[in-house]
């Protein structure tokens, strides 16, 4: 990674950090610069604009959630051949992963744009909404997945399971951090991965 590389991530890292902490609306690029050690040009070089910073951070937040989930979801599937089972091993590995985040997890970036939507162009609006759909998209092809080996017990819309996914996750960070307790979202999951469970396993007779 050259020089421009480092510092542009370094720019990243900070934006996102303060974004997190304290929403776009309160994060100033006047901030980003002092902590980066940068001049406004060193900044204006990298990112013409708190748009354009955005739709970076964006990406970068998505293609690190990406690649937790790739290694996640492809250990599971290397611990066994049962796509039901697969997909357990890998929730109880999600949830041991946040888990063991110190502090809890730092935030989600798609919840701190959508809430505060106005704030960006429609670039970063669509982008925003393409990540969402990007990972409902996984999970419903995993549940279709166990679906085909496993029948649901019960009715189940599996977009709905799909995006129920997100909102246990995005809903257990918030949960974290309003109750300043960092194992709800290691809870939530486990509950969810129990829910799971309970939907695909067959029916005692």
């Amino acid at each position: 990674m050259g020089k421009g590389e480092i510092t542009r991530e370094r720019i990243l890292g900070i934006a996102e950090a303060a974004v997190l902490a304290k929403g776009f609306g309160a994060t100033s690029i006047d901030e980003v610069i002092a902590e980066a050690g940068l001049t406004k040009s060193g900044f204006f070089y990298h990112f013409k604009d708190k748009n354009a910073l955005a739709r970076e951070m964006v990406r970068r937040y998505v293609e690190t959630n990406d690649k937790l989930f790739d290694d996640i979801f492809a250990r599971g599937a290397e611990l066994s051949d049962d796509p039901l089972q697969a997909f357990l091993i890998s929730l109880k590995l999600l949830a041991e992963i946040m888990a063991d985040l110190p502090n809890g997890h730092p935030g989600c970036l798609i919840a701190s744009i959508c809430y505060q939507e106005r704030l960006f162009d429609r670039e970063v609006r669509d982008l925003t909404a393409q990540s969402v759909r990007g990972w409902n998209a996984r999970f419903r092809a995993i549940f279709e997945g166990i679906a085909a080996v496993h029948p649901p017990r019960e009715p189940i819309d599996l977009d709905d399971l799909a995006e129920m996914m997100s909102c246990i996750v995005d809903g257990g960070i918030i949960m974290s951090k309003t109750l300043n307790d960092p194992r709800r979202l290691e809870r939530q999951i486990l509950a969810f991965r129990t829910c799971v469970k309970l939907i695909f396993s067959p029916a005692h007779s």
